[in-house]
């Protein structure tokens, strides 16, 4: 694409690998399972669905700029500061602000090297420089994130459990990087997976410990509301004050909000979600090992399926794409020889066991 010679954009914008989303088609098969974006196959909560429709009544008003109402569900059912929740469209925007808020030029943005893309693209787009810190076995390493700060450091964003890898950090281990972070840091702990662990509640008993510490929740995952856009976050009072300051005042639809409040108040329906994820992630896991496919612990809505080298990996890819089953090639992620396979219903998980069973018996002969 040509480039105006005047009309510049700021420094670190072009540096920027535009995000790729999991695909949702597949020329083979007579019908397309997307297993591609780890959405809830149960869909949301029938209540959530039902006060997104009644918000339709009111399109002409504007959404509320303080998200009250939603702020407090939040907090009553997490057990949680109304007043230190702020609301985005998808957590991908809290992510956003902080890096417009708190890195710039000259600053670094530092996370895992299996990390979440939406960390570099954030940090480039505040025209700060990414950095990454190498795992071990595909799960974080924590001495390897302490080493790699320096002063420069301003936000270290951490997913836990992490996508794509579904592997999860000991909470302890989570307490000593927040403790031996340097001062001007602030640690971003990404929940966007945290409510498929029975009892986790996301490190939010840390982030009300420290002032160095934030939470990053969404209600894409386990609560079905993807197509919404809509996710929250948890800080210290001096981080979310900040934040609101870049936050527009209407950045989430009425209708989203409505949803979301819904949504987390249902705790019967996302009881329901969680089980039948475990269940069904337990299963698949087996199956795969059985066929030769081998993936570590996930604590997610997914699985990360290894193969022997990437040209196994891009076979087995397009020979689930033949018979329909759309699944997520994470090259992009430095994990080319693995494909990462959302968790589905029971129909769409034996699909996909049997399908790379096949796959498999055929690679061996």
């Amino acid at each position: 694409m040509s480039r105006h010679p005047d009309i510049i954009p700021q420094p670190g914008i072009l540096g920027i690998t535009p995000y790729v989303a999991g695909k949702t088609t597949a020329k083979g098969g007579n019908r397309v399972t997307k297993l591609s974006s780890n959405e809830n196959p149960l869909g949301p909560s029938p209540l959530a669905k039902a006060a997104y429709i009644e918000a339709a009544a009111a399109l002409e008003l504007y959404p509320s700029a303080e998200h009250a109402a939603l702020r407090a569900a939040i907090a009553e059912v997490h057990g949680l500061e109304a007043n230190r929740i702020i609301c985005g469209a998808g957590s991908d925007e809290i992510i956003a602000f902080l890096c417009n808020t708190y890195a710039g030029p000259g600053d670094e943005v530092l996370y895992t090297e299996h990390g979440f893309s939406m960390y570099a693209i954030s940090a480039r787009a505040a025209g700060a420089t990414p950095v990454t810190a190498p795992e071990q076995n595909r799960k974080a390493d924590i001495d390897a994130l302490l080493a790699a700060c320096t002063n420069r450091t301003r936000l270290v964003f951490l997913a836990n459990p992490n996508n794509p890898t579904g592997t999860m950090v000991a909470e302890s281990e989570i307490n000593r990087l927040a403790e031996g972070l340097p001062p001007q840091a602030l640690l971003v702990l990404d929940g966007a997976y945290a409510e498929f662990i029975e009892g986790f509640g996301g490190h939010a008993a840390l982030v009300e410990a420290c002032d160095n510490v934030v939470m990053t929740r969404t209600f894409s995952k386990i609560y079905g509301l993807g197509g919404a856009r809509i996710g929250w976050g948890y800080g210290p009072a001096h981080v979310i004050d900040a934040l609101n300051r870049v936050r527009g005042p209407f950045n989430v639809s009425a209708a989203a909000l409505a949803a979301a409040e819904a949504a987390v108040k249902d705790e019967t329906y996302t009881i329901r979600c969680r089980d039948e994820n475990s269940k069904w992630r337990a299963w698949l896991r087996e199956a795969l090992a059985k066929a030769g496919i081998p993936s570590d612990e996930s604590h997610t809505n997914f699985i990360l399926a290894r193969f022997a080298d990437t040209p196994t990996a891009n076979a087995a890819d397009a020979y689930l794409q033949n018979r329909g089953l759309v699944v997520r090639n994470v090259a992009g992620y430095g994990l080319a020889d693995c494909l990462r396979i959302t968790i589905g219903d029971e129909i769409a998980c034996r699909a996909v066991a049997a399908t790379l069973t096949d796959f498999m018996k055929g690679a061996r002969a």
